[in-house]
């Protein structure tokens, strides 16, 4: 049974998933887009949209939270300054994944974009 074992593995120890989630969300808040395996995407957008529901709060405490995750200051300023007072009036669904028709070429693994919804 699969009592309270939610979320993907990804072949990697749990230290490794997390800075793998945090390094994806911070170059997502960076560029607004990113190109990523499917398996990957599906698991930064539930990451991802928690930390905008955050920071939708703009208050210290907000910033605290969202800080623990994203350890990048200018990345940060952007996600609480300009992401998320631009979702206030969103009620979730701020990512959008797209699944690319071609597949990597070396591992034949099907890839997605993974984009903030405008």
């Amino acid at each position: 049974m699969r009592h309270l074992s939610s979320g993907r593995k990804l072949n990697r120890n749990s230290s490794s998933r997390i800075a793998l989630n945090r390094s994806q969300a911070t170059a997502l808040f960076k560029h607004g887009r990113i190109k990523t395996t499917v398996t990957k995407a599906k698991s930064l957008q539930p990451y991802v949209e928690k930390l905008i529901t955050t920071a939708r709060g703009a208050d210290l405490h907000a910033r605290r939270l969202v800080g623990r995750e994203i350890h990048d200051q200018e990345i940060l300023r952007k996600l609480m300054d300009d992401i998320g007072p631009k979702y206030v009036g969103r009620a979730g669904g701020y990512t959008r994944i797209l699944k690319l028709a071609n597949t990597r070429r070396g591992d034949s693994v099907q890839e997605a974009l993974i984009e903030l919804v405008d």
